[in-house]
């Protein structure tokens, strides 16, 4: 292996780092200024390069761009004793894999630096992931190639199309690929949120209008019906459509006629509808809320799109993909995730779906430390802590940020918080849990998930309690002998 390579004019730091190093069996060359650092370079490389920002003659900032320039895949960590922001922002900016403030613990040092060694040997061992060309839909899951294949049956047909699922599984891209693999994909696709439109103005939306058919409306207007005119029309939300709206669409998908707002003469749609919810529309029929003959207008051909849980599978792929998306859009190398870290990922829920994970993602390429992501790196809601501070933030499904509840002795600071946010995450994963095991056909699926539910609530509350049996079966509202025979039942003894 390469040496490190530590480049600063205070000879106690190079000093201490070489000593801490050389404990780790790691090779090092040490130099006292940016200009031989630089006249090394002609002749070799490092396997990690640790620099201070300033140093007579040069600085570290200077030094990390020749760096990039020539070695654009060497981790390199600066280090400075002015910890302002200014040479944060410009250490990261200019491609630092770490940022490390004087003075610094050396066993942290330590450790970061052998993190960048590690990324160092994975860069060069690495193949290039990077895709030419952008797929339209990704999934490797039974149920995403079902989709595909259904997607493929449909592509010479024009048939009304119902997609269900949760929100954020993606069914405008359901709805695109649809478009662009049928006979109107030369025509346009026109996407309306049904809504996100105010009552008043959806009819408008969907028909248009005329010149004064009320007030403001100082001249004609298209509506979404013909803006889509031999193309294909998506009407998102469907299930939330105002009543007597869709009594006005059940007669545009009958007989193929509408009227703008405030018009005579009825217009002809030559449109293909694709309608989407993430509702029971069943539900909303026997409910009086949703017209049933629409509702059978609409299921001409029903494609439910799974939520993310139920394709565990492909959340390390897409993982892969929204990080070199993002990396694109931002115009910055793509991370990369270590297979702890994706096996952990996915392991959750995600509640918001693949809309949630390309959030993540986004988030990962802006703050994630190195361009391995490790476990650790991920934001601190979905990682299991038991040192969460009440300012913890949440990267929620929909990109927002916000704190995370606050903890108190080790519990949820409100009853209503955790159990309106907290419960569901962990219903979903053991529902996740309970659907692994039922695939691998494992025996006695209901006695294995018991004992392991009642081991880890007593071992919680023993170390919480640490180690007082009484004081944790009370906190539980077991009695002492209860918690005594179960320790000793699943072997918590220990």
């Amino acid at each position: 292996m390469k040496p490190i390579w530590i480049v600063d004019d205070d000879q106690s730091i190079r000093w201490v780092l070489e000593k801490a190093l050389a404990r780790e069996n790691f090779t090092t060359r040490s130099f006292s200024g940016v200009r031989d650092a630089l006249a090394a370079l002609e002749g070799e490389s490092p396997q990690v390069l640790v620099s201070d920002i300033r140093m007579p003659g040069g600085s570290g900032l200077e030094l990390l761009q020749t760096v990039r320039d020539r070695l654009p895949g060497l981790p390199v960590i600066i280090m400075t004793a002015f910890s302002d922001l200014d040479s944060a922002v410009a250490a990261f900016q200019g491609g630092a894999f770490e940022y490390l403030a004087k003075p610094f613990d050396v066993d942290k040092a330590v450790e970061l630096i052998r993190r960048a060694v590690d990324e160092s040997m994975r860069g060069e061992a690495a193949v290039d992931e990077r895709v030419t060309e952008t797929p339209e839909m990704l999934g490797q899951a039974p149920a995403m190639q079902d989709m595909f294949r259904a997607i493929g049956r449909l592509s010479h047909s024009a048939a009304t199309v119902l997609i269900t699922g949760e929100s954020g599984t993606g069914k405008e891209l359901v709805a695109r690929a649809l478009h662009r693999h049928s006979p109107r994909a030369n025509g346009p696709f026109i996407a309306l949120n049904t809504a996100a439109i105010p009552k008043d103005l959806l009819e408008s939306e969907l028909f248009g209008h005329e010149r004064g058919a009320f007030t403001g409306a100082q001249a004609m207007r298209q509506g979404r019906f013909e803006q889509a005119e031999n193309g294909t029309l998506f009407l998102d939300e469907i299930g939330d459509m105002p009543f007597d709206l869709q009594t006005r669409l059940l007669r545009v998908l009958s007989d193929g006629q509408f009227y703008r707002v405030g018009g005579h003469n009825p217009l002809k749609a030559n449109v293909r509808v694709i309608a989407a919810t993430h509702q029971n529309l069943d539900a909303r029929v026997r409910q009086g809320l949703f017209r049933e003959d629409l509702y059978h207008r609409l299921n001409v051909i029903r494609l439910r799109l799974p939520a993310l849980r139920e394709r565990s599978e492909d959340i390390p792929l897409l993982t892969r993909h929204f990080l070199q998306k993002s990396a694109r859009d931002l115009g910055v190398e793509p991370k990369r995730v270590s297979d702890e870290a994706l096996a952990y990922l996915a392991s959750l829920p995600f509640p918001g779906n693949v809309r949630q994970l390309e959030n993540l993602c986004n988030w990962l390429t802006v703050m994630a430390p190195a361009q391995v992501i490790e476990q650790k790196d991920l934001p601190p809601d979905l990682t299991p802590r038991h040192d969460a501070t009440p300012e913890a933030i949440a990267v929620s499904s929909d990109g927002a940020v916000a704190p995370a509840p606050a903890v108190q002795n080790g519990a949820a600071a409100s009853v209503p918080a955790m159990a309106g946010v907290a419960t569901s995450v962990w219903e979903n994963g053991l529902r996740t849990e309970v659907a692994r095991l039922l695939r691998e056909n494992s025996a006695d699926v209901m006695d294995e998930l018991a004992r392991r539910f009642e081991a880890a609530v007593i071992r919680e509350a023993l170390d919480f309690t640490r180690g007082r049996k009484v004081e944790a079966a009370e906190r539980l509202g077991i009695g002492r002998n209860t918690i005594t025979r179960k320790i000793q039942e699943l072997h918590l003894d220990a």
